[in-house]
């Protein structure tokens, strides 16, 4: 057991014949219980000092150990916005590409409708054409029959008359 400055006070020397001098003894002994009584108080705020830096080491610990962990999470909500991203985007292609697909194909079924469409015009307006040019024709052969002669000839006999 350490001594105490207490017992540093209270130690009591046997006298001897030629033995050192009382006075000077006492007064070493009391300056060495001053600095033995400062030392003990340095020891106890360096102590009391070692406790609240391992307190705060502990709490920068904590908070180090809290940091990483937050930082872990970030990074793993980073990778998994970044994969619902991803698949977003590729949803999204897929939508556009199905979309483009559509709009092709009613491209090219309403291109195959307009070209039927007007080849059955063509079809038609050859019909018509044909249909067109035989009742001319029938006409003309009707103006230039000789009944037509008879009819304009009797018809100026009767302005004639009149």
């Amino acid at each position: 057991m350490p001594l105490t400055p207490l017992d540093i006070h209270n130690k009591e020397f046997g006298k001897s014949f030629r033995g050192y001098d009382e006075d000077d003894v006492n007064e070493f002994l009391d300056q060495v219980i001053k600095d033995y009584e400062l030392v003990i108080r340095e020891k106890k705020q360096l102590e009391e000092q070692i406790l609240d830096m391992k307190e705060r080491l502990k709490h920068f610990s904590t908070i180090e150990e809290t940091l990483n962990k937050s930082i872990l999470i970030a990074q793993e909500a980073a990778e998994d916005v970044k994969g619902s991203a991803q698949k977003e985007a590729k949803l999204i292609i897929k939508e556009a590409e199905k979309n483009a697909d559509r709009i092709i194909n009613e491209a090219l079924i309403k291109s195959r409708k307009v070209t039927i469409e007007f080849e059955e015009l063509k079809k038609q307006s050859k019909v018509f054409r044909t249909r067109l040019r035989m009742a001319i024709e029938t006409q003309l052969e009707m103006l230039g029959h000789e009944d037509w002669d008879h009819i304009l000839d009797d018809k100026e006999t009767e302005e004639i008359a009149n």
